[in-house]
């Protein structure tokens, strides 16, 4: 029969701490997660982040054995969920479920912010990537990019185009595409995506973008028509929609969604979360789901490779915005 001493005891605990870093977390304080936590969205329901989030709240609910409630914050290029979960108790229970247009985008452009998104909130796991899809109406007489460009510089002032919010990436990718083919035309802000589909469809908009799970639906029944997609692939279930590099205006950066929390998160807690959300994501339900809302599968990244992803695109946006001109109040 083994005997053990007061020592062997505690380097056994050690071990299994080390093992299980949130296990430690949960000696000087309680156990993580002992109740509900809370997943801010930064889009309204019914959009493609919402439905990513909704989604994955639901198998973290499962994994945490804890209630993953999912509240919905639109608006203001992405500033109020931001804000919410920045100024949040850092302890693990608030987290924040956003974009690159809102992490990445908007802190390169917007000149103010109320809240320094990456100072005071940390990045936790990516779980999409994919570009964004530029639509029109479908009484608009053009069918892809370069149709487009020649309507609109033979109709100065004349088409309005919608974004999901100033400084966001679809903001900063028409004004990109606006200075390149010498366009004049307006932008009108929206809180989300569904609601430029919904005026899209209703002949109140021209011209918009969304993310590229928002309109499926809309374009498979050919109430809107897509002109052309963001970054470097075509979306899974809109192929027949090119790229604007294949048509002449190579736009090469992506959009992705991502999981973020409050700074002073204890690490721990971090990693914890992080694990769970790259086990989620792995799941064949998940990778159905995410070809269902048109996204390729999301690599699998760890904290410190996500913090790498949001600073080298900040820079890239940076880039993008000061080549442009591009600087929004």
């Amino acid at each position: 029969m083994k005997t053990w001493t007061p020592n062997k005891r505690r380097l056994l605990l050690c071990s299994a701490w080390m093992a299980c870093p949130w296990m430690a977390w949960g000696q000087g304080e309680e156990a993580w997660p002992s109740r509900p936590l809370t997943l801010v969205v930064a889009s309204a329901a019914g959009s493609g982040l919402d439905a990513m989030a909704r989604e994955t709240a639901q198998k973290l609910s499962l994994a945490l054995k804890q209630p993953v409630v999912v509240d919905n914050k639109p608006g203001a290029s992405g500033v109020l969920a931001g804000t919410t979960v920045a100024r949040s108790k850092a302890d693990g229970y608030t987290w924040l479920y956003s974009n690159a247009s809102f992490m990445a985008v908007a802190p390169a452009v917007l000149r103010k912010m109320p809240y320094e998104p990456n100072r005071e909130l940390t990045p936790v796991a990516l779980t999409a990537v994919g570009g964004v899809i530029l639509l029109v109406n479908k009484d608009v007489p053009a069918n892809n990019l370069k149709e487009l460009v020649a309507l609109i510089k033979a109709n100065p002032d004349s088409y309005n185009y919608g974004t999901w919010g100033a400084g966001s990436s679809a903001h900063l990718q028409m004004e990109w595409l606006r200075k390149q083919a010498g366009l004049k035309m307006n932008h009108v802000p929206y809180k989300s995506t569904p609601q430029i589909v919904n005026e899209l469809t209703a002949g109140i908009l021209q011209i918009g973008w969304t993310d590229p799970g928002t309109p499926v639906g809309m374009l498979e029944n050919k109430q809107i028509k897509g002109i052309a997609i963001s970054g470097n692939v075509r979306a899974p279930r809109t192929a027949s929609i090119g790229t604007m590099a294949e048509q002449g205006y190579p736009f090469d950066a992506v959009g992705w969604f991502g999981v973020f929390a409050p700074t002073q998160t204890p690490k721990a807690i971090v990693l914890r979360m992080n694990a769970e959300i790259n086990k989620v994501l792995k799941t064949p339900e998940m990778a159905k789901r995410m070809e269902t809302l048109n996204f390729e599968p999301p690599p699998h990244k760890s904290v410190d490779e996500f913090k790498a992803i949001l600073a080298k695109d900040l820079k890239t946006w940076q880039g993008i915005a000061s080549d442009a001109g591009i600087a929004l109040d």
